[in-house]
Formats: C-alpha cells, sequence, structure tokens
C-alpha cells in the first residue's frame, strides 16, 4: 500500500535524525517511489527545518554544524576555510590534514558535489563522515597530537598510492628563510610525503605562525604551491615569500 505523503516525510525526518544522513537512492528504494518525489519531499522537510539538503540526499540537521564547533563567518578560521574552498571544484580529491584550519576548510565543503576527501585527522574525519555525503577515505595509523592525526607506517603506507588534485596541510610556522616547519617530527614527515602526491599543495597558516620556525624541517617554502593565512599576518614576511613565487592568498 502506497505510503502516505505526510508519512513518508515523517519517516524520512526520523531516519535522518537517527542515522545523521541519508541518500536519495536509498530512499527511493525504501518507499518505492521516484527520486523526484524524494527531492520535494526533501526540500519540504528543510523548509520545515528538519533536515539540511546536500548533493545526493540530506543530513540532520542538529549535526549540519555542531554548537561546540562551530565558527562565526568573521573569524580568521572561517575566512580561510572558505578561501580554499573556492580553490576546489567539484568531483575533485582532496587530501585534508589534521588541524582546526582544515577542519574548518572541511565544513566550507559541505555542500559540494562527489569529492573524495582523504585525510589522516580524526576531527575532519568524524565531522565529515556526520555532516557529508562526501567519499570519505582515512589513512590508518598511530594517533598523535593534540588535534588528532595519524601518523607512521601504516599511514606511510596508505599515502604511498595517493595521488590528489589538492593537498591541504596546517604548518606550525612557515618563513621565506627557514621553509615549511611543524611542531610534530611525526606530522612533518607525512608533510614530507604528502608535498609529492598532489597537484596542488596548499598550505594553512594562522596570521601569528607567518614568520615561525617550528621544530621540524618540512622543505623549502617554495615547495608549496599556494600559503594561505589571514589578513592580519605581518606584511614584510609575507613579501618575503612571495618574492619565492609562492601564490600568497590573505583571506
Amino acid at each position: 500500500m502506497p505510503t502516505l505523503t505526510v508519512e513518508r516525510r515523517a519517516a524520512i525526518a526520523r531516519m535522518v535524525a537517527q542515522d545523521g544522513a541519508a541518500r536519495v537512492a536509498e530512499l527511493v528504494a525504501r518507499f518505492g517511489v521516484h527520486a523526484a518525489t524524494i527531492r520535494r519531499d526533501l526540500r519540504a522537510l528543510e523548509e520545515r527545518g528538519a533536515v539540511q539538503r546536500v548533493h545526493g540526499g540530506a543530513v540532520a540537521v542538529e549535526e549540519a554544524v555542531p554548537a561546540s564547533v562551530s565558527t562565526s563567518p568573521e573569524t580568521p578560521e572561517a575566512r580561510i576555510g572558505q578561501a580554499v574552498a573556492a580553490m576546489i571544484a567539484d568531483g575533485e580529491t582532496v587530501f585534508l590534514g589534521p588541524g582546526r584550519l582544515p577542519l574548518e576548510v572541511a565544513r566550507c565543503l559541505a555542500a559540494r558535489s562527489r569529492l573524495t576527501i582523504v585525510t589522516n585527522g580524526l576531527h575532519v574525519a568524524h565531522w565529515v563522515a556526520a555532516n557529508t555525503l562526501h567519499t570519505l577515505i582515512i589513512t590508518g595509523g598511530q594517533v598523535e597530537g593534540r588535534d588528532p592525526g595519524l601518523v607512521g607506517q601504516l599511514t606511510r603506507a596508505a599515502l604511498s598510492s595517493l595521488r590528489a588534485d589538492h593537498v591541504i596541510l596546517e604548518l606550525g610556522g612557515v618563513s621565506a628563510v627557514e621553509g615549511l616547519t611543524d611542531d610534530s617530527l611525526p606530522q612533518a614527515e607525512i608533510a614530507r610525503m604528502l608535498l609529492e602526491v598532489g597537484s596542488q599543495v596548499v598550505v594553512l597558516v594562522s596570521a601569528e605562525r607567518v614568520g615561525r620556525v617550528a621544530a621540524a624541517c618540512i622543505a623549502p617554502a617554495s615547495d608549496a604551491d599556494v600559503i594561505v593565512t589571514a589578513r592580519e599576518a605581518p606584511s614584510p614576511v609575507l613579501w618575503d615569500l612571495s618574492q619565492l613565487g609562492v601564490r600568497i592568498v590573505l583571506a
């Protein structure tokens, strides 16, 4: 017996709330209706605030921007996330490292279509899995750091066969003289591998760390294709970096 529209929409809302997300194809099979009908259902549910539509389905509203990690669109972190997201096209493969800035990029990519996101960052992986329908690949490895990232032999083995359109890394320091550096020796080792696998390497650095030299050396600054930071970063250091041929993006 066909399900009434109101009953079907209520059931869809419950499914999305319980599972965190639902795909159009899954809902078509579940309710035996056309995809156009499901899309109308999702549009109506979004208008009521019951779900948030994304490409290919919907995610739960309460998971879309968790209060504990939400960011004002005017913060430097949010501006950096938006600037990096603008570089990425639908259908591309993106590697996101651990850290608060790659997490902000992930949030800004939630509404994009058909992305493949590869990460060794546990916070990034959790957010992408809970809030998007993107293809998600998580490297193996040992958990390391306060912003937990995966490192070690399993991570290196996974990355050895990886190719990505964009490699996006947050680092602890960048300078024209000392190059790309980080506070974590294991993460620096992973970063050195990643410089070889991305068509475009995008380094994210907070304004206060532009010009800073961290403990672990990764590579010359010219190995980055793009350095993205906040507009509050010191201009003399940015000028020196630009003279190396690195594209500087101020958010």
